[in-house]
């Protein structure tokens, strides 16, 4: 007993065509099998996505061994916040966690002016029509979860003693 893969109504046996929604009758394994690498190809696709994000110049082999293993505690506070000041002020002769500190640094000040500038927006847009600071505020969200990521894979780059740089904001220096 056989079903239409699109409309699921029963077919009967030798047709070629759904008799309800007229969809052709083909090998329902080889249809299953086509949708899986289709899905298949998609999470690949994603997954590539993700590892030319993150594909940044790493410049660890500038850095000492030794300071690199000294300093990753520093380097990956670099990544919270405020915190930043710590490996600034309490390793100022690292340079791997000058590094970091610079990464960490250009991400809070972006998040800091996007936050504000989206914040703006989002209250004027608010004043004129309600609905559209509710877009603002979507996109806010979406910056605040692309801030948490950027700040993990710094942290992860610190832990593993990686000078990889971060994504989109990688490339400005603010500490020399």
């Amino acid at each position: 007993m056989a079903f239409c893969s699109k409309c699921g109504n029963q077919l009967t046996d030798g047709s070629k065509f759904c008799d309800k929604c007229g969809a052709p009758v083909g090998d329902t394994a080889s249809q299953d099998t086509n949708k899986a690498k289709n899905i298949s190809d998609s999470v690949g696709d994603l997954g590539a996505k993700i590892a030319d994000f993150n594909n940044t110049p790493d410049h660890t082999s500038e850095y000492d061994q030794t300071d690199i293993t000294n300093n990753k505690a520093f380097a990956a506070l670099a990544y919270l916040g405020i915190l930043v000041l710590i490996p600034i002020l309490a390793a100022p002769n690292s340079k791997f966690a000058k590094f970091h500190s610079n990464q960490g640094l250009t991400l809070l000040i972006v998040n800091v002016i996007l936050s504000i500038a989206l914040s703006i927006v989002k209250n004027v847009m608010e004043a004129i029509a309600d609905p559209l600071g509710k877009i603002f505020l979507v996109i806010n969200w979406a910056v605040g979860i692309l801030i948490i990521v950027l700040a993990i894979i710094g942290i992860v780059n610190a832990v593993q003693g990686k000078a990889k740089e971060l994504p989109i904001i990688g490339k400005i220096r603010l500490i020399k």
